[in-house]
């Protein structure tokens, strides 16, 4: 059982920026940012926002894997300039140093990993900080239920956004590709009542940042749990048959994309229903070159497929596409569908599917409302909890 209620900071915005507003000699903003986790997002994210010039210190869990980063203290860094080396702040294995003094910490993480990390996070986090999920599946709250069931007090501000914000692929060791950076990145605040300081420190690490209403209304813009589930279960025979498939390539046919679309025009519907309203970032417009811009900007897709980079082996009862964007992603709008009475069968056959496929029942284990606790509220108090947070 929890309650909700307004806990004001200790600091004013003044005297937020007091702290955390310093610069660097040539008056540009750098923000002191902590970069959690060693994947595709995690690389990207520390080589272009320490070439960028903010202090990025990487942290990984796995010593052998991350030895090359730790030996140089360097990311090689590979896009449509060429590759140059980019040095770090700290690339570490202690994650109380990845923390210390950071004013951002960025989990580009499946969701998967987002309540274990919380715990191993909660000892070394401080008054102030934002934690920024790319994207987050309303990871917002499952690190605030986390954070306070390991008793930490702090006032945190937590923010997710509608994608993550590189196209990426490692190459190497210490080498990642960078396909397209995100030219609109739709990103909400949790709990609401930081949005104003929070929105400025974050612009200072990515200006493409466009403010949405809330982090729910962010969580319903995360397009893997539309692009991804279609792609998987409607490729499964040569997915399971080849070494290797490019299911942004082969993959993506003309009856895949039908189905995709309708998966689409029920998020789009759920996010009506709830009072979100435009630019809702309809996927066509990924596809279309000529449609509104989308978060990567045009031609996106054609630039992922030519690079080649996600031709790969799925396993489709492991890979994040099953256990983030179906049992994660798709599981929690199901059940938000149903909360709030919208229609939404595509979702609930793919979830179904994707089940079946694992041998799980997804629409009880997955991320789902129940799952959360979160079932029960009225929608008064679903807007109580994205203003205010959650203290138990």
């Amino acid at each position: 059982m929890f309650t909700f209620k307004h806990k004001p900071c200790a600091w004013s915005s003044a005297e937020f920026w007091l702290i955390v507003g310093a610069e660097d000699g040539d008056g540009e903003a750098r923000v002191e940012i902590a970069v959690i986790g060693g994947g595709n997002g995690g690389y990207a994210a520390a080589a272009d926002l320490a070439e960028h010039g903010h202090g990025v210190r990487l942290w990984r869990r796995d010593p052998e894997a991350f030895q090359p980063v730790l030996d140089m203290q360097s990311l090689l860094l590979h896009d449509a300039m060429g590759t140059r080396e980019v040095r770090l702040g700290l690339a570490t294995t202690d994650l109380a140093a990845a923390l210390r003094d950071t004013e951002l910490v960025i989990l580009p993480v499946p969701a998967f990993a987002q309540p274990e990390l919380a715990r191993a996070m909660a000892a070394h986090l401080v008054e102030g900080q934002i934690v920024l999920m790319p994207p987050g599946s309303f990871g917002s709250y499952v690190l605030d239920r986390e954070l306070r069931r390991a008793g930490i007090d702090a006032t945190l501000v937590f923010a997710e956004s509608g994608t993550l914000p590189w196209l990426a692929r490692k190459h190497g060791p210490r080498e990642i590709a960078i396909t397209a950076r995100a030219t609109r990145l739709p990103t909400g605040i949790y709990p609401t009542r930081h949005v104003d300081w929070a929105f400025g420190k974050l612009r200072e690490a990515f200006p493409a940042i466009e403010e949405r209403r809330d982090a729910l209304d962010a969580a319903l813009l995360n397009a893997g749990p539309i692009i991804h589930p279609p792609l998987i279960l409607m490729n499964a025979g040569p997915l399971e048959h080849l070494p290797e498939w490019d299911i942004h390539n082969e993959g993506t046919q003309p009856a895949i994309r039908r189905v995709t679309d309708a998966l689409d025009g029920e998020r789009i519907a759920l996010r009506e229903a709830l009072g979100y309203g435009a630019p809702h970032f309809p996927l066509a417009d990924h596809y279309n070159p000529d449609g509104e811009e989308w978060m990567y900007g045009r031609r996106a897709h054609t630039r992922l497929v030519d690079s080649a980079d996600w031709r790969e082996r799925i396993d489709l009862e492991r890979h994040r596409y099953m256990r983030e964007d179906v049992a994660i992603g798709l599981a929690f709008l199901v059940s938000l569908a149903e909360w709030a009475g919208v229609d939404a069968p595509i979702a609930r056959g793919l979830l179904a599917l994707g089940g079946a496929v694992v041998g799980e029942d997804l629409r009880r284990t997955g991320r789902t409302l129940e799952t959360l606790d979160l079932a029960r509220l009225r929608k008064i108090d679903m807007q109580h909890l994205l203003r205010d947070g959650l203290y138990s």
